[in-house]
């Protein structure tokens, strides 16, 4: 799965779960100052990737995404693992 499929899968979580407006939806999109992402939602969010990309998210790294870009790039990477294995 390519990064722009990620991203495409991810956008359409953010507008359609948390009615994020699509043009807020950019690689460098805070989550908490420019989605306004409280703690809740983030734990809701990473239930959504677990269940969308078929992933399991560790504590560390849900613990360490600040960015929607850093989102993209950690499920590419946990999508590359799955398809390893």
């Amino acid at each position: 799965m390519s990064l722009e499929e990620i991203a495409t899968i991810l956008d359409k979580i953010m507008e359609e779960s948390f009615e994020i407006d699509p043009s807020l939806l950019k690689p460098e999109a805070s989550l908490v100052e420019d989605l306004e992402l409280d703690s809740l939602d983030a734990v809701d969010l990473i239930v959504a990737i677990e269940k969308k990309f078929g992933v399991r998210v560790n504590e560390e790294d849900a613990r360490s995404l600040r960015t929607l870009g850093d989102i993209y790039h950690s499920i590419e990477k946990y999508v590359e693992i799955s398809d390893a294995c």
